[in-house]
């Protein structure tokens, strides 16, 4: 009882600051305070353990059906034309990302796999997974990973919005404050008829997500929601039932707190010799990531905004929300982030075991590794 109070309080008071910076016009201001609220409960002790699993998972899927609502058909015609080279430029961000690894594991003196798999993009609790069967320190990958996670939440909004202001400040907290529009609290779904909509999309979340993993999708609870919304509206089969008003900034809420709580000061102790490092590459790649979007925006002629937010590494959550929050090509992004899901899930352990492989005959597991203390939970992405 006093947990679920802890919760619910925590929660409370994040979705209360995140309605008052709505008045400021912080991009996805409920992801960003949260992300705030929910590491400064972390590092000062008030909050010792992740967010409750089904809150989390109920999250990512209500996420999901969002993201999938947008794939209509005019929408993906739309996108039709930049998916193709935005591809060529996932898999870009990916060698960029192993190579920079690669450099971290020379400079930082730790092992090839905790190298690239600290700094390869997307489907971090996946990643993690796998750096326990490459012998590497699941504690100093996972940290890599949520920094990166973190640091493009909280970047992304800011830059996106510094390229292209959006013409509706909050529209990624679902329009004006609680305060100013009290209906908002019955209009929780985007039909007309609040309640089939809300059945509906429960629904679709619990079969997206044990489709998701029946079929061992990434991020399952993200991809299998959102692949079967756009089926459904892609075919005109069922509409209207996508997150909206104050359940959707409760979820992106609910996806601020999930990050920050994964900063322990216990997890920085762990690694602090490789933090410069870490920090170093991390801000390396984003960089590099963003010179990979000004190319071929330069190039094709594609809006430098889209080309953006579809490169940046990792984050596909605090992404797509700041995505959907502006005048961009969300199908265009939400494909390229999710295609490049599906890349890094298939071909970065086989291509990391190879490499590993090629520099020792053989791949023995780190000190570290026998002492793993994994301090992350399934999670979508990032």
């Amino acid at each position: 009882m006093a947990s679920a109070a802890l919760w619910l309080a925590l929660g409370g008071v994040a979705f209360a600051l995140g309605e008052a910076a709505s008045l400021t016009g912080l991009p996805a201001p409920h992801l960003l305070v949260a992300l705030v609220v929910g590491a400064a409960a972390a590092l000062s002790g008030a909050v010792k353990r992740q967010l409750p699993k089904p809150a989390a998972v109920a999250s990512q899927a209500g996420i999901g059906v969002l993201m999938g609502s947008y794939v209509t058909p005019a929408a993906l015609q739309s996108a039709g034309a930049t998916a193709l080279p935005m591809t060529a430029v996932t898999i870009l961000t990916i060698g960029l990302c192993l190579m920079a690894g690669s450099l971290l594991a020379r400079w930082g003196r730790t092992s090839l796999a905790e190298g690239a798999l600290s700094l390869v993009p997307g489907g971090s609790a996946a990643i993690v997974a796998a750096a326990e069967d490459l012998g590497a320190d699941s504690r100093l990958v996972a940290f890599a990973q949520y920094l990166r996670v973190a640091l493009v939440a909280f970047t992304a909004p800011v830059v996106a919005t510094a390229m292209h202001p959006a013409t509706d400040g909050n529209a990624s907290s679902g329009g004006a404050p609680l305060w100013a529009d009290p209906h908002r609290i019955l209009h929780l779904s985007q039909g007309t008829h609040q309640l089939p909509g809300l059945l509906m999309l429960a629904a679709v979340c619990i079969l997206g997500v044990r489709a998701g993993k029946r079929f061992s999708l990434p991020a399952p609870a993200l991809i299998g929601p959102m692949v079967i919304t756009a089926l459904f509206v892609f075919t005109g089969t069922a509409e209207g039932f996508a997150p909206d008003g104050v359940l959707r900034s409760l979820l992106f809420t609910l996806v601020g707190l999930e990050v920050g709580l994964r900063f322990t000061w216990a997890s920085v102790r762990s690694i602090g010799r490789l933090f410069p490092h870490v920090l170093l590459w991390i801000m390396a790649v984003c960089l590099g990531c963003g010179a990979l979007a000004w190319a071929f925006s330069a190039a094709l002629g594609l809006p430098l905004i889209d080309a953006y937010l579809a490169t940046t590494p990792g984050g596909i959550n605090a992404v797509l929300a700041t995505a959907a929050s502006m005048d961009t090509n969300l199908p265009a992004i939400s494909t390229v982030q999710s295609t490049r899901l599906l890349i890094v899930m298939l071909l970065t352990p086989p291509i990391i075991t190879w490499l590993a492989r090629k520099i020792t005959p053989t791949l023995q597991p780190t000190p570290a590794a026998s002492k793993q203390l994994p301090i992350v939970t399934e999670s979508a992405v990032s």
